[in-house]
Parts: C-alpha cells; sequence; structure tokens
C-alpha cells in the first residue's frame, strides 16, 4: 500500500510515520507502532484486550513461522471485512489498534551485553 493510502486509512487518528521494518512498513502514531504493512496487506496491532474483538469480526491473526521452529502469534491482526469501505468502521478498529499500542508501552532496543574474554583482560583490578 503507498504512503497516501496508507495515511488516508489512519486520518480519523491525525498524522502517522511511516518507517521501513521487516521488509515491509511500520506505521505508528505519536511514535507509538500501531500497524504494519506486511505481504502487501495492513494489520493492525491488538493485544488480549483487543484481540478477541478482531477475532469476532473475522479478521486473522498474524502468525510468524521460520524454518524449523514452532509458530509464534504476533500481535498484528487483518483488518476486519467492511472496514476499507466504512471510513468510521475503519476508523473504530485503527482506534483499537493505537490503544493496543498505547498498553504495549515503549518499545526500548536491548543493550548488547559485555561478552566476557577468556583470557580475563578488561576485568577490573
Amino acid at each position: 500500500m503507498d504512503t497516501i493510502d496508507i495515511e488516508e486509512m489512519f486520518q480519523s487518528l491525525g498524522p502517522v510515520t511511516i518507517k521501513r521494518m521487516f521488509g515491509g512498513k511500520g506505521i505508528y502514531h505519536h511514535g507509538v507502532i500501531i500497524a504494519i504493512d506486511l505481504f502487501d496487506e495492513i494489520m493492525l496491532k491488538a493485544d488480549a484486550e483487543s484481540g478477541p474483538r478482531f477475532a469476532e469480526a473475522g479478521a486473522t491473526q498474524w502468525v510468524y513461522q521460520r524454518e524449523g521452529k514452532s509458530p509464534v502469534a504476533m500481535p498484528y491482526w487483518t483488518v476486519p471485512d467492511g472496514a476499507y469501505d466504512d471510513p468510521d468502521e475503519m476508523a473504530k478498529w485503527v482506534g483499537l489498534a493505537y490503544e493496543a499500542g498505547l498498553r504495549a508501552g515503549p518499545t526500548v532496543p536491548k543493550k548488547k551485553s559485555a561478552k566476557k574474554r577468556k583470557d580475563g583482560a578488561g576485568k577490573g583490578r
């Protein structure tokens, strides 16, 4: 989906920021990730509170699976049918995605731990 279409989809929230990620795009509102554009499909963020509402509306959850690994359910769901054609319906779903993003809190990159050297160098004396 191109930038103009994404911005239109999320217009009920206000401005969004789009960043490249995972070979797709991350969609943010006020620094909170609320959706991803992956495999030419928008998937909205959900959590334990909002996920059941997405499921009831017929949306499907993204499940990621690496070769030889167990599948992992990701916190992103397809946009429920009908929302693309109804701005009020879309506003409801993107609002739920923003609320889920707020509940998830900020994403802070993990710090790399210092590797211990076998020769003992780098230890305090």
